[in-house]
Order: C-alpha cells, then sequence, then structure tokens
C-alpha cells in the first residue's frame, strides 16, 4: 500500500526528519531521523533536492567545508541510506537536481555564484564541472520543463539570469538576463507543471512575478502582492509552489506567518487573489504533495511543521495538524511509496 512520506531538513541539528503522511485521517507521525555528515555547528538552512526519479535525496550544508550528500531512498519504506557526497565551492541556498539525476546545480546566497557538479548514480562526485559568479545574493537555480535552459533569481541584483544548459556536460553558458524591479528580491522561480508560465516569489516586496517561457525567454504579464492590506513593517517573503495540476498557486512571508492562495487561469498563466492562511512562524519552506491535496508547512521559527488540506475546487487552504520536528526546519520534499 502506498504511503505519503515527507522530509524535513532540520538544519541546526543537521538531520532529515521522515515524516509519514495520512491525507485522508490527516495526520502527522514522524518515523525516522537520518543524520547528515558535516560540521557540528548551527546553519541557517539546509537545502535539499530531490532526483526527478525520487529515488536520491541531495542535502548541502551551508557551513565550511560545504558537504554535499546524497541518500538512497527506499521505494517501499521511504528509508534513507547515505551513498556519499562531494564538498561545494561555498555555501548553496538552493540545490536541485537535472533530468536523469546527472548534475547538482547549486546557488550561493553568501558568495553570490552558482555551481554545476556532476553526479555518478545520483551522487555529487568530484570538483564542480563549473562554477560562475552571479550579480548579489544568487537564492535560486532550477532548469525550465524542457531541461535546456537554468534560470538564477538574485536577489541583491533584482535580475533573473537565463542559462543555456548542456544536459550532456552540465555546462552553463550566459544568456540575457530578465530584469526585475529594483528592490523587488528575486528569490524563488517555479514553472507551472503542464503550461507555458513561471513565477517568481520576490523577498523584498512580497510580490509575485508572472512571466511567460517561450524557447527558453520569460515575457512578464503580472505582479500581485502577497501581503494583506494594511500589513506594514519588515517583509520578508520566502517559497512558492504550484498544486500538480497547475490549477492553484501558494506563497509563503514569514514576517505576517501566512501562505497566499492564488487561482491561476489556465489559459493565460494570470492569478487570482483566493486569500491567506496563517500558518507555522517562519515559513521559509513547504511543498504540495504530488497528488494535490495536501501542503505541508516547515515553520523555521516554530520548530514543527504544519499540514493543511487543500480543497481541489477551490484550492483554500484548511490547517489539520502539526508535529514537532528538530530545531530550524527550512525545506520539504515529498515522495509516494510503492
Amino acid at each position: 500500500m502506498s504511503q505519503l512520506i515527507a522530509y524535513i531538513s532540520c538544519a541546526e541539528d543537521r538531520r532529515i526528519d521522515s515524516i509519514l503522511v495520512d491525507p485522508v485521517a490527516m495526520t502527522l507521525e514522524k518515523i525516522a531521523e537520518t543524520p547528515v555528515p558535516g560540521p557540528p555547528a548551527p546553519v541557517m538552512s539546509m537545502a535539499m533536492a530531490m532526483s526527478p526519479d525520487k529515488r536520491v535525496l541531495t542535502t548541502a550544508v551551508r557551513h565550511p567545508p560545504y558537504p554535499a550528500d546524497a541518500f538512497a531512498i527506499n521505494p517501499a519504506s521511504g528509508a534513507l541510506r547515505h551513498l556519499g557526497g562531494t564538498l561545494l565551492p561555498d555555501a548553496m541556498a538552493y540545490i536541485s537536481k537535472t533530468a536523469g539525476d546527472a548534475h547538482l546545480l547549486g546557488a550561493s546566497y553568501a558568495a553570490s555564484l552558482v555551481t554545476s557538479i556532476k553526479c555518478v548514480n545520483g551522487v555529487p562526485t568530484g570538483a564542480p564541472t563549473q562554477t560562475l559568479p552571479t550579480p548579489d545574493k544568487a537564492h535560486c537555480i532550477i532548469t525550465d520543463p524542457t531541461g535546456r535552459f537554468a534560470y538564477v533569481p538574485c536577489l541583491g541584483g533584482d535580475v533573473i539570469l537565463r542559462f543555456a544548459f548542456d544536459a550532456a556536460s552540465g555546462e552553463l553558458s550566459s544568456l540575457s538576463d530578465v530584469s526585475v524591479r529594483k528592490g523587488a528580491g528575486p528569490r524563488h522561480l517555479r514553472f507551472a507543471p503542464s503550461a507555458p508560465f513561471a513565477y517568481c516569489v520576490n523577498e523584498l516586496d512580497a510580490t509575485i512575478d508572472v512571466y511567460a517561457s517561450q524557447d527558453g525567454a520569460l515575457s512578464h504579464l503580472q505582479t500581485v502582492r502577497q501581503l494583506p492590506e494594511g500589513a506594514t513593517g519588515r517583509i520578508a517573503a520566502a517559497d512558492i509552489h504550484p498544486t500538480p495540476d497547475g490549477r492553484f498557486l501558494y506563497a509563503s512571508e514569514r514576517m505576517t506567518n501566512i501562505i497566499s492562495i492564488w487561482a491561476v487561469d489556465p489559459a493565460t498563466g494570470l492569478l487570482s487573489a483566493r486569500g491567506n492562511v496563517p500558518c507555522e512562524a517562519g515559513p521559509r519552506g513547504f511543498a504540495v504533495d504530488p497528488s494535490g491535496r495536501v501542503l505541508l508547512c516547515a515553520g523555521q521559527a516554530s520548530h514543527h511543521v504544519g499540514l493543511f488540506a487543500i480543497d481541489a475546487g477551490t484550492g483554500a487552504l484548511t490547517a489539520k495538524a502539526r508535529l514537532a520536528v528538530g530545531r530550524n526546519p527550512n525545506w520539504v520534499e515529498f515522495i509516494s511509496t510503492v
């Protein structure tokens, strides 16, 4: 019988907590704690990357010597087994895997660079294939659905870098950049699951930019604001994810501790506000499960995860359960066992 398992990156404890999620009973149960190799020093976050085939989970510790380690996922139980890894050139705020689990890509906020490392059987191996400088505070790196292009939102540079990506060599070749409003702070970028649109959450003004995506180019279509009317003070938008069917989009903000809800027009990609819900304090990372039934939010400040039911018709979120996890939870990845 298939089970839904969530992996939570707990940076301060340098471990991965495995959570059994019941999307029918809407319950959470911790089933394992897996240590991650690295120095015994707390870090602000610990990025994770799931392989496209859901067989390997990779971590990146943001403290010298910056280890990146891969864990095999047992397809029946979800248990993690350490496989090995390598050292990254600096602290990575974000990592991602490419098609075929052939390469690990990383973006460094602290060092303003991106890197590409070859993977052997899903394990990052050896020295980087390539390391390139970026504008200030690179915060994400992902490839588009075709795997031919890579994108890097740079929070301090107010720009989204575009690269042609060679899937065989793992090399990135610079293309023209996409400028973002000054002071917006582009942070995380996601593509629609099956439509030619991309969505970027901007940390410093809590907006979401909608782009049309065609042959690697991004054309701006819309800007919407996450925060409720009247919200004031410091802003720290964080993460963004669509539902698997692409009908709804969610984004988190860490000062008001909310997740905003958006309906997506399937023809135009444009967003319509559907309100927001309170969530765990410090929602740096969250994820929607592969079936689109639940959303799990990690509270970086509360040291808990919160489970929400997703209304299939409206996209509305209803809080159902919460569970204590390791300290500084900041990243969520899902699998369904076989």
